[in-house]
Parts: C-alpha cells; sequence; structure tokens
C-alpha cells in the first residue's frame, strides 16, 4: 500500500488543526457566554446592555436654571455627543483607537501588534490593543468586579485571558446595540479623569471651567491624556509628567493627519493653564441650603426608593441664584467689617463672659472636651487627661479661615478651638411672601469651616422681633395702632408666695412717664409698651398667635419676658411668621423645593406650599401699619436704613431685636416683594459685644439686609422693585389709624393694674 505524499499529509494536519483549533475557539466563546459549571464568571446580560446604568449626579437647579449644586458617589453629568467638541473626539480616536470607525468592537490589527511587539520581540508596547468599544465594557459594566468572576478566575494568566474574552464579547455586542457615536458619547460620558471628575462633562468644568463644546485643541489633549493614568498625569499635582502626556496626544493628532506641523510645533510649546472649578459641597454658591436640601432629599428618596448619590435626580429649586449671590456678598461685606470691630472691641481680652462681664473660667477648655478630635484622643488614651492635654496643645500645620482669605499657619487643637471662638455668624432667609418661595440662604460665614447652619437648625432668643406677636395679638383684641400707653414701669409677680416680681427695664434703664401711641412704642422698641400690652391681652392670646404665624410651640413658655423675646426661635420661622403680614393673614410655610424629576425628565413630584388662614386681613394691615413704625417714626429703632438709600420711593415695615446682653442681633424687614430676616450673634451666647452701642441689632444686622436689598434692586432683571404695600379702602381700618381721627377706646379689663399674677398652670388653647 502506498503512503501519500509527505505534503499531502501535512496539509491535512494543518487543515485538522486549523478546523480543531477553530472549533475550540466556537467551543470556548459558547462555554464562555453561557457561564458553564461557573468557569468563567456570567456576562452582562442583555437587559443590562439595553439599559447599561452608571451612578448619576442628582443636580440641584435654582429657580433661574443655574445649577447650583450635585449630590454624588462619582461626579458625573451625560452630555449628548454633539456637545462635545470635535477636539475631544479627534483627540480620543488618534489616542486610543485610530480604526474605530471601521471595526466592529476589535481591532485585530491592533492585537496583533501588541502581540508581536510585547510577545515576539520583547518591546514595550504603543499600546494595549483595546478598542473604545473594549474600554466602555470595562467601564461601563466593571466586569473585572467580583460579580462577573468564576471558578477560573483563581488562575492568574488564565483569568487575564478570560477577561479579555468577555471583554471582547461585550464589545461585540456593544457595537450591534448601539451606533458609532452613542459609544463615543458613552464612554465620554462614563471615563475617569481624576478629581472625582467623571465624565467629559464635568472634566471639563473642573480643570478648565467649561463646557466640553468649547474646549480646544490642547485642552482636549490634556483631558484625554489623563485617560491613561488620572493620578500620574495630574495637572495639578504633576504638571510635567501632564505637560509630556499632552503633547504626546498633541503629536498623535498630528500623526493622524488632523493637525499639521505647524499647528503641532505651536500647541506643544503653550503652557498649560488651568481654571480649577469644583463641585465639592464646601465651595459654590449655596452650601448651607445644598446641604439643608441634602437632608430633606435623603428622607424623600428613602420613602419613594430612589438613590440621591446614583439615580440623576433633577431637582429644581425656589432659590434665585443671582438673589442668592447678593445675599452672600452682603453677609460677607457687613460681617468682614463688623468682625474686625469686634476683634478690636476685646484687644487683649477674652470675649466669652458671663452676665456680669467676667470671663467664664476653663471655657476652652470646656468646648475643647465637646470636639470630635477630643472624644477620639479620649477612646486612644482613655482616662489619661494629661496624654490628651499634650496631644490638644501640639501645634499642627493647618489652614484657618479668616475674612483676608485662608491662612496657611502652626496652631494646636486648643489655640484653634480659642481662635475660632471670637468669630461672629450670621444667618439669612429671603422669600416671596405671596408664594412662599425661599429666594435666598445663607446659613453662616463660610461652610467650609462652619458647617452650623443659623437659618433653621440654630434656634436663638428672638428678643424684639418676638414683639410683633404681642402687637398682633392686640390688634386682634380690638387695640388701635393709635391707642396711647404711658411709658412707665410695668411689674409682673411670678410667685405670690415669695413675692417674687418682674419689671422689664427699657433699654436705656429711664422710663419718660410720657404717652406714647402703640405704633411709638413698637417703632422705638420700648419694653413697658410690650409688657402693658401683655398685661392687657394675656400671655395665652401672644402663645395662641405666634403658633399660628408658624412659631414651634415646643419652645414657647407663658413667662412674662415672652414679650421682650426669650423665646429661642429660628430666622426660618420669624421670616416665615412676618412674612403672614405681607400676605394678608394667610401665612405660607416657606418652602425651598419646587419639583424633582428623574433623570429622563419626568415630573416626580410637585410640591405645593401649605398655607392657612392665620389672622385677618385687617389684623395683617394694621401689623403692617406698626412695623413700618421703625422707618418712620421719630426714634425709629431702623431710621438708619436712609444711609444705603432703600427707604427713598419705598415702604418698609420692620423690627429690630437685640436680645440680653447684646448676645444676639437681629433684623426682619418686609417690603412689597420680599420677606428677609437677618440673625447675627456669636457660638455661644456668651460672646457677644459688651455694651448695646455695638451689639444692637440695627448695627449687627440690619446693615446686611440693607446691603441685600440694595443689589436687588439694582438688577432690573429681578423685577423687584421699590413701591408701596396695597392700600386699603376699609373705613374702619382707616378710622384706626389716623390718630387725628381716632379716640382712645376704654377697654374694660379687670387685670388693667401695675400687677398681673401669672397663674401656677396656665392653660394655653389652641396651639396646633
Amino acid at each position: 500500500m502506498n503512503k501519500k505524499p509527505i505534503y499531502i499529509r501535512i496539509s491535512k494536519a494543518l487543515w485538522i488543526a486549523f478546523c480543531a483549533f477553530f472549533l475550540l475557539i466556537f467551543i470556548y466563546i459558547y462555554t464562555v457566554n453561557i457561564n458553564l459549571f461557573n468557569l468563567y464568571g456570567k456576562m452582562p446580560d442583555f437587559q443590562a446592555l439595553e439599559n447599561p446604568t452608571k451612578d448619576l449626579s442628582s443636580e440641584l437647579y435654582s429657580a433661574d436654571g443655574v445649577l447650583i449644586g450635585k449630590y454624588f458617589r462619582e461626579n458625573r453629568s451625560p452630555i449628548e455627543y454633539e456637545h462635545i467638541s470635535s477636539n475631544v473626539v479627534e483627540a480620543l480616536l488618534a489616542t486610543e483607537d485610530a480604526r474605530f470607525e471601521s471595526h466592529s468592537g476589535i481591532d485585530f490589527r491592533g492585537l496583533f501588534r501588541v502581540f508581536f511587539k510585547t510577545i515576539l520581540l520583547r518591546q514595550e508596547s504603543s499600546g494595549g490593543g483595546s478598542t473604545i468599544s473594549q474600554q466602555l465594557a470595562k467601564n461601563l459594566f466593571d466586569t473585572r468586579s467580583a460579580q462577573y468572576k468564576g471558578l477560573l478566575s483563581q488562575v492568574p494568566l488564565v483569568r487575564t485571558f478570560i477577561l479579555k474574552t468577555k471583554e471582547w464579547l461585550t464589545a461585540v455586542r456593544i457595537e450591534r446595540s448601539y451606533t458609532k457615536r452613542e459609544i463615543m458619547s458613552m464612554y465620554l460620558n462614563t471615563v475617569d479623569f481624576g478629581n472625582n471628575a467623571f465624565g467629559i462633562k464635568v472634566a471639563a468644568k473642573t480643570y478648565f471651567n467649561r463646557t466640553p463644546d468649547s474646549l480646544n485643541r490642547q485642552e482636549a489633549a490634556l483631558l484625554v491624556g489623563l485617560l491613561k493614568a488620572p493620578t500620574r498625569y495630574n495637572p495639578r499635582t504633576n504638571p510635567k509628567s501632564a505637560f509630556e502626556r499632552r503633547n504626546t496626544v498633541l503629536h498623535q493628532l498630528y500623526r493622524y493627519d488632523y493637525m499639521t506641523r505647524e499647528e503641532l510645533d505651536s500647541l506643544q510649546a503653550l503652557p498649560i493653564e488651568l481654571l480649577m472649578s469644583s463641585d465639592a459641597h464646601d465651595e459654590g454658591l449655596a452650601t448651607y441650603f445644598r446641604t439643608v436640601v441634602r437632608n430633606y432629599l435623603l428622607g424623600w428618596c428613602e420613602k419613594h426608593g430612589y438613590d440621591l448619590f446614583a439615580d440623576g435626580l433633577k431637582i429644581y429649586t425656589t432659590i434665585d441664584s443671582r438673589m442668592q449671590k447678593y445675599a452672600e456678598e452682603a453677609v460677607d461685606e457687613h460681617m468682614a467689617d463688623l468682625q474686625n470691630h469686634f476683634f478690636q472691641h476685646w484687644k487683649d481680652r477674652n470675649p466669652w463672659v458671663d452676665e456680669h462681664m467676667v470671663e467664664i473660667p476653663r471655657f476652652i477648655e470646656q468646648a475643647a472636651k465637646r470636639t470630635e478630635r477630643y472624644q477620639q484622643l479620649k477612646d486612644i488614651y482613655g482616662e489619661d487627661t494629661l496624654a490628651i492635654q499634650n496631644v490638644m496643645n501640639k501645634p499642627l500645620p493647618m489652614n484657618v479661615f479668616s475674612w483676608k482669605g485662608e491662612k496657611d499657619t502652626l496652631m494646636s487643637p486648643m489655640d484653634s478651638i480659642r481662635y475660632y471662638k471670637y468669630f461672629l455668624h450670621a444667618g439669612l432667609m429671603s422669600m416671596d411672601p405671596k408664594t412662599g418661595f425661599i429666594k435666598a440662604w445663607v446659613g453662616g460665614i463660610n461652610y467650609k469651616y462652619f458647617k452650623y447652619d443659623h437659618v433653621k437648625q440654630g434656634k436663638r432668643q428672638g428678643g424684639s422681633t418676638f414683639k410683633a406677636f404681642v402687637y398682633a395679638a392686640a390688634m386682634e383684641n380690638e387695640f388701635s395702632p393709635c391707642f396711647e400707653v404711658v411709658d412707665a414701669p410695668v411689674t409682673f409677680i411670678i410667685n405670690e408666695h415669695t413675692n417674687e416680681v418682674w419689671t422689664p427695664d427699657n433699654s436705656d434703664k429711664s422710663y419718660t412717664g410720657n404717652k406714647l401711641s402703640i405704633r411709638q412704642g413698637l417703632g422705638r422698641s420700648i419694653n413697658s409698651v410690650s409688657a402693658y400690652l401683655l398685661k392687657r391681652i394675656g400671655i395665652n392670646n401672644v402663645i395662641s398667635i405666634a403658633v399660628r404665624l408658624g412659631i414651634s410651640a415646643e419652645n414657647l413658655k407663658p413667662v412674662p419676658s415672652v414679650a421682650l423675646g426669650s423665646t429661642d426661635v429660628s430666622v426660618y420661622e420669624m421670616v416665615g411668621a412676618y412674612a403672614t403680614f405681607a400676605n394678608k393673614g394667610t401665612h405660607i410655610d416657606p418652602f425651598f423645593i419646587d419639583r424633582i424629576e428623574d433623570k429622563n425628565g419626568n415630573v416626580l413630584q410637585q410640591f405645593i406650599p401649605k398655607s392657612t388662614d392665620a389672622i385677618s386681613e385687617e389684623t395683617a394691615y394694621l401689623m403692617l401699619h406698626l412695623l413700618k413704625g421703625s422707618t418712620q417714626e421719630a426714634g425709629g429703632t431702623a431710621l438708619g436704613l436712609y444711609r444705603y438709600g432703600v427707604l427713598q420711593y419705598n415702604e418698609v415695615a420692620a423690627k429690630t431685636g437685640t436680645t440680653s446682653n447684646q448676645s444676639d442681633g437681629w433684623f426682619i424687614g418686609l417690603t412689597k416683594d420680599l420677606a428677609t430676616g437677618v440673625w447675627v450673634g456669636g457660638e455661644d451666647r456668651s460672646i457677644h459685644f459688651r455694651d448695646l452701642e455695638n451689639g444692637q441689632g440695627s448695627r449687627m444686622a440690619m446693615p446686611i439686609w440693607a446691603l441685600y436689598m440694595k443689589r436687588v434692586y439694582q438688577d432690573t432683571a429681578l423685577h423687584i422693585t421699590k413701591g408701596y404695600f396695597p392700600k386699603t379702602d376699609n373705613e374702619e381700618i382707616l378710622q384706626k389709624i389716623d390718630c387725628k381721627r381716632y379716640k382712645n377706646i376704654q377697654i374694660s379689663d379687670e387685670s388693667d393694674s401695675s400687677e398681673y399674677v401669672i397663674p401656677k398652670d396656665p392653660p394655653i388653647e389652641d396651639l396646633n
């Protein structure tokens, strides 16, 4: 029997080997696809491929359409292909996947190049051979995570080959499911550019404060260069490496004919010019407000089944970005000056003092024990206070806040506590009284260093601003603004068994004995007039009306000092209450979210403000008339507004407020369009000015209101103008406010005596 020629046998063997090889490849691919016996780990399923998910930042927008903040784990905001500069696309193609338009997910030429250089020639490859589609598969589905690993993933070389295979297969499926443009935009929306910037939209803003469609050639090259190693080529921390990498990308653009040699030479010579912009929560506009909204949204998301930090929600607020900016500028301008004055006022002395102006001993030591750092040290050292003190008194390099900018310094933790206790703080809220929309919210002087919100979180004694509720109760009980009261001491019996009494002083510690109209009494903030009215109308009536106007009942105590503002209240509550006077007696709970949408623009919830008829329209009108006394009556506490120009051709109904020892300064002002309140004070009540001249509300808080309103009026685009409150044609009201026509009406009251006895358990009706 003749044997076949050897070349035939070799040819046959090769064909058999060839077929066997492809059969094995087919079997291998098939078993990988079905994850046979869980050897390889699962593949992304069809549903995941058709609906890829990646954490998306939830975005917070102002009422005028400005993005004012984000909530995220990975800072990523998607953008359409049409809004990405061609410079970015070309740089990416030239650097990562030059044959992107011609392959179907796998670049065999690129793979052969890598194999030839790295395996056969033992050279360093200029690329990994991964296409944009393969990289997208890895980024989009995290194919190297534990959920996609099988039994063979424990074998090092086998694991790598399986991972690559799954990425190739997923890339092919991506190519079949999406267009090239969709793949390109998905890739650019998912990649990590470093500095917590995920996606081209966030990267363009982070590094150049630009939109992706406005990136020039060299900026695009820098960003694309970052993709190879975001940390190594970070232009802020490694500028030399970033410069070299950017120029490498530019050379790739020249290599693939996207630019001329002359363009290459000129662009490579340019330095890197960054304009860093961060979405960090400590920076930007409305930082305190964003925290308040976040805390609310966390509860809302838990209730409705959303993830605030991943689902790409769009939250539209009532805040106006322009008014917010003016409010923050007003706070900064005044507080910087006031703080400097406060430093000079307490020069060579510590400002933490008791009611006798004596320094409180061990004040800083006690404050230190309440800090997180001290508690951490206590966990380490236990009761070894000496060791804790040594650490707390050891100087460390740190950045500290100052009104002239952050300062790098060497300071011990104890010294830093002492340093920060000197600072005065502020809170401001401004709202539309007719809609309840909050237009501006400034919770403090600097969120990075002082996290505490002084608009809603913080509550302090309201001082004379609380008198408005006494006068409102009087108006409800048929008093007239023209009713006259003698400026004389009013005594309350606190305890009839011990003969304990309380007689509130006026701010200047004296009484004139003159008759004052109620309007004059409120305009000048005379304590004796408020005390007299409290006796006539009763404490419970004052508490009742305060609750109806939005003041929390939990802090309201039926004691005579309530007339002078001993109750702790928030700026949020007080502005909402005063706004009722400008809204014809209808109280609207101040609110800050208009609507929430999902990532596709579907409205998930439209918010409707809660409103109640708190007081009559007549009482509201009379209160506006009374509050205008501070800017119109002789001796009015808000006459200082004239120097700011906000009273010219304008009506302002306002009230100043100052608490005991000048611990808190308040100012609440109403115009026909806005209700705005300001509080200023120390972190602790024991930190304050030593005298009324410096510490009164008209000095500490009122200038912020004036500076804010001045800026608001200057911006004609806001359509908030000077003007007058609506007038009434109600003859009965007109008679009450016309003191020439009005005659004092004697009101019969059994308690009309020099002393008022407080019942042991005074009933409080209708507080809810």
